[in-house]
């Protein structure tokens, strides 16, 4: 996971803050990034990362200041894409979350492309 982690941010140049957020004992927790100093502890059901773990579903945002609850880690990010992070039973342990400096960087086919990286990473 941490490769996967470094390549995605050292090798896409508009990945700001790229990591994954892990459930423990509930609490959805920052674990593996590359980036400035993120937010530890994500609070329950409020942001993007809760937003796509509830919906099971990728969550691309165009403009992260106009996101309901949006949780400000950094006031340089301006876009995120958040893609549910699955175990090899297929149930959602967490969420892998890229944010961007600039606004509306990421795309369906960023979306796409996440999901398949996510899909060979099995805990």
């Amino acid at each position: 996971m941490a490769t996967i982690i470094a390549v995605l941010h050292h090798k896409m140049e508009y990945f700001f803050w790229t990591g994954f957020y892990l459930l423990d004992d509930g609490k959805m927790t920052v674990n593996i990034y590359q980036g400035p100093v993120a937010c530890q502890i994500l609070e329950k059901d409020k942001g993007v990362c809760w937003a796509a773990f509830n919906q099971k579903k990728t969550i691309v945002v165009e403009d992260v200041h106009e996101f309901p609850g949006h949780i400000a880690c950094d006031s340089r990010s301006n876009s995120e894409i958040v893609i549910p992070f699955k175990n090899k039973a297929g149930e959602i342990i967490g969420v892998l979350d890229v944010d961007s400096s600039e606004k509306a960087s990421f795309s369906e086919i960023d979306a796409r492309w996440l999901e398949k990286i996510l899909e060979l990473v099995h805990t």
